[in-house]
């Protein structure tokens, strides 16, 4: 899937995440902003690995705004995310 469309899911409350996709035609860009980042950053990485693979995501900009958000949420934000940015090629 193609991100053609910058678009975004969730909200910055406690045990949630912001996760905002946008196109980049050269490059996948992650970032991952979180107060527990040095604890979890791995492992909201693999979550985020995951999802954009099984998507076929490879290129464009991803954006995480962690707010202590569980795994199935980080996926279910992401892959929102993708769904409303994307265009399946």
């Amino acid at each position: 899937m193609k991100i053609v469309r910058e678009a975004m899911a969730g909200t910055l409350e406690s045990s949630d995440v912001l996760v905002r996709v946008e196109p980049c035609d050269h490059c996948l860009e992650i970032v991952i902003e979180s107060p527990v980042r040095r604890q979890f950053y791995e492992d909201i990485k693999k979550v985020v690995d995951k999802t954009l693979s099984g998507f076929s995501v490879t290129k464009g900009r991803i954006c995480l705004n962690d707010r202590g958000a569980l795994d199935c949420v980080i996926a279910a934000r992401l892959e929102t995310a993708i769904l409303r940015g994307g265009e399946g090629q």
